[in-house]
């Protein structure tokens, strides 16, 4: 019951998490505030993804209004029934819904990937992955940060950066399945009680 009732205010809740990650992923455009490394493209390669933008952010943000514009009493009816046309408004709810399980799926999976592989920074060696063989063991190796010497600070930019925007997909994908779970109920349930009439 609170799952259903609930429903609704699932989609409400996916815009400021798209909007977040669209500024957060921005951000790791800009290491410590200056644009001199995008410019020069010294930046690790999932950024150029552009997943917390196009997948997380803008795609999530639209499907958000469109399942917002269905929900609401505006959308046109297709059937002549009113029990047709909730039926046709939930079937696309949960299209909608599992296409947002996809984006931020893939999205979580890139920042997780980013992550893993650290930044691309200028050490002794050049400009180059330097913790990509660590499997994502230089996170708890504070002292070897020290190796990236250019842009100053670029492993804690990255790792606070990558893990708000893992989280922010994180719960975006939850509360895609959410609405998918709510809108399957709204849907089964709806049937079940027109078969027993």
């Amino acid at each position: 019951m609170a799952l259903e009732t609930c429903g609704s205010c699932l989609s409400c809740l996916l815009i400021p998490l798209a909007l977040w990650s669209i500024v957060v992923n921005i951000l790791l455009y800009f290491p410590n505030g200056k644009a001199s490394h995008a410019a020069s493209y010294q930046l690790p390669n999932y950024v150029w993804y552009f997943e917390g933008i196009c997948f997380s952010g803008m795609m999530i943000l639209l499907l958000a209004v469109i399942l917002i514009t269905l929900e609401g009493n505006l959308f046109y009816r297709c059937c002549q029934s009113e029990s047709c046309n909730k039926t046709y408004r939930s079937f696309i709810s949960i299209v909608l819904a599992l296409l947002g399980v996809a984006f931020s799926g893939y999205s979580c999976i890139i920042f997780t990937l980013g992550l893993i592989q650290g930044p691309f920074c200028n050490s002794s060696s050049g400009w180059d992955y330097i913790f990509k063989d660590t499997a994502g063991g230089y996170l708890t190796d504070y002292p070897s940060w020290s190796r990236c010497t250019e842009p100053p600070n670029i492993v804690e930019w990255n790792i606070i950066l990558l893990s708000v925007l893992i989280a922010l997909s994180g719960l975006e994908l939850i509360i895609c399945f959410l609405k998918v779970a709510a809108e399957l109920k709204r849907t089964l349930c709806g049937t079940y009680s027109v078969f027993v009439q």
